[in-house]
């Protein structure tokens, strides 16, 4: 989200105050990523560290992460979005210059309209006061974002672009801190750390592979097709997702419940006390 916007800058401000002053502002910029971590106060737990080999370690983490439905769902849903939609990026300067007709700057804008998406999305998910109701909310998230980037390839007005690359950038950020959110609730401590990988293996490892796929389909159909194709691509992932989720939601309610998250069926309490 602040690269989006650096994008932006950078692009505008090349020919005002040179490429060396845009590299050293945007390496000022993550002062504050630095500045709140080290604002966070952790209160120390004392634990018992077993010793594990690694190849042990990694075989445990994948059989809980992929035993386990919803985990193993989210994380699927998530690279998959990864990997048919964040082409978008990747794309996102041949269509500025070959479909809006634009330069530089119409690509910084570009890249903004996203990144203030991302914000709105970051603000609305922190703005929530549970986890509840985040399972629906990453299925409606992605089907945004493949929409959006339906949208995006069909209709090549400049203001109209920055319009659903700002809702796009919505979707895309909501969908991927839900899915972290989620995750980070029903895992347990101790598998926390392999599971997180796997999380960011899955958006980030699928993300390469999604730039080659669609430059070799861009170079094949185009780039309004190839993000039409991502797009509706994203929509049956949210589509298959939503079918589970009644599914999830069974599985997941016990961790709720035991995290006093939901509180019990009153009826459940006195069969629990018989």
């Amino acid at each position: 989200m602040v690269q989006d916007w650096w994008t932006f800058h950078s692009r505008y401000s090349d020919f005002h105050s040179g490429r060396r002053d845009v590299f050293l502002l945007n390496g000022v910029s993550f002062l504050a990523v630095i500045i709140a971590l080290l604002a966070m106060k952790m209160r120390p737990e004392d634990r018992e560290h077993e010793k594990t080999q690694i190849l042990k370690g990694l075989k445990e983490g994948f059989t809980y992460a992929f035993g386990f439905v919803p985990i193993r769902s989210i994380l699927f849903l998530l690279g998959w979005i990864s990997l048919v939609g964040m082409a978008n990026t990747t794309l996102m300067p041949v269509f500025a210059r070959d479909i809006l007709h634009g330069g530089p700057q119409t690509y910084g804008f570009l890249m903004a309209a996203m990144g203030v998406g991302a914000a709105v999305g970051a603000i609305y998910l922190a703005s929530r006061e549970s986890v509840l109701g985040l399972g629906r909310l990453i299925a409606i998230a992605s089907g945004i974002f493949g929409i959006g980037l339906i949208a995006f390839s069909l209709f090549h007005l400049f203001w109209l672009s920055l319009f659903l690359l700002l809702l796009t950038g919505f979707g895309m950020m909501v969908q991927m801190a839900s899915s972290n959110t989620v995750l980070q609730t029903v895992v347990d401590d101790n598998k926390r750390g392999r599971m997180m990988s796997l999380y960011v293996m899955a958006f980030t490892g699928a993300g390469p592979f999604g730039s080659l796929l669609g430059g070799s389909l861009a170079s094949m159909i185009g780039v309004p097709t190839t993000l039409m194709l991502g797009g509706a691509s994203c929509i049956l992932g949210s589509f298959l997702f939503t079918k589970k989720l009644p599914l999830l939601r069974e599985l997941v309610r016990p961790i709720y419940m035991r995290k006093g998250i939901i509180q019990e069926e009153p009826e459940l309490a006195i069969s629990s006390k018989r």
